[in-house]
């Protein structure tokens, strides 16, 4: 597996205290998961297939947006599980760092042209992002190199998705994303 970076989940305090975590769970990030922003992704043979809208945190460059989709192929009961299945990853749209900071940033997110949910406090589910970093480097067993990526978590909780939805999300300063389901 080529790895891309990194991907974070279930940091909110109540996925902490259901799993009796003191971190979130971290897995690699592989590349054969990276679609571009305005792809069309096949998710009809998944389980239970989510949409997630996420900040991308570069490594010594800045913040971006992040869209995961994810299939909950099991109910989220078994850290061993979880952590082997990469933590339910399946796709991942990433977008390029456009800022330093989360000042101004609010999740909108649009399906099929309406609004659907939208977050003025993005860390709210994740933690902050100091805290990620360091479950990273604790998992990776190193610091994080200048351009490595972290995908830190769902800002909103998760969506079900279903084929001919097209999925927009928008984190203002740290830009925009699209997707498609068949």
């Amino acid at each position: 597996m080529t790895q891309l970076g990194w991907k974070v989940g279930f940091g909110s305090p109540e996925a902490q205290q259901r799993l009796g975590l003191d971190a979130p769970l971290v897995a690699p990030l592989p590349s054969s998961g990276l679609v571009d922003t305005g792809s069309v992704v096949a998710v009809s043979a998944w389980t239970r297939p989510v949409i997630e809208f996420e900040v991308a945190i570069w490594v010594g460059r800045g913040l971006g947006v992040a869209i995961e989709l994810a299939d909950i192929e099991f109910p989220p009961d078994d850290v061993s599980r979880i952590l082997a299945s990469g933590i339910y990853h399946g796709r991942v749209i990433l977008g390029p760092p456009r800022a330093g900071t989360l000042a101004g940033a609010v999740a909108r997110v649009v399906r099929d042209g309406e609004d659907v949910d939208a977050t003025e406090d993005l860390t709210a589910l994740t933690g902050e992002h100091g805290w990620i970093l360091d479950a990273v480097r604790s998992t990776a067993g190193r610091e994080l190199r200048d351009g490595e990526v972290v995908i830190a978590g769902a800002v909103l909780p998760p969506a079900p998705i279903e084929p001919g939805q097209h999925w927009h999300v928008d984190l203002g300063p740290l830009g925009a994303l699209s997707v498609a389901l068949a």
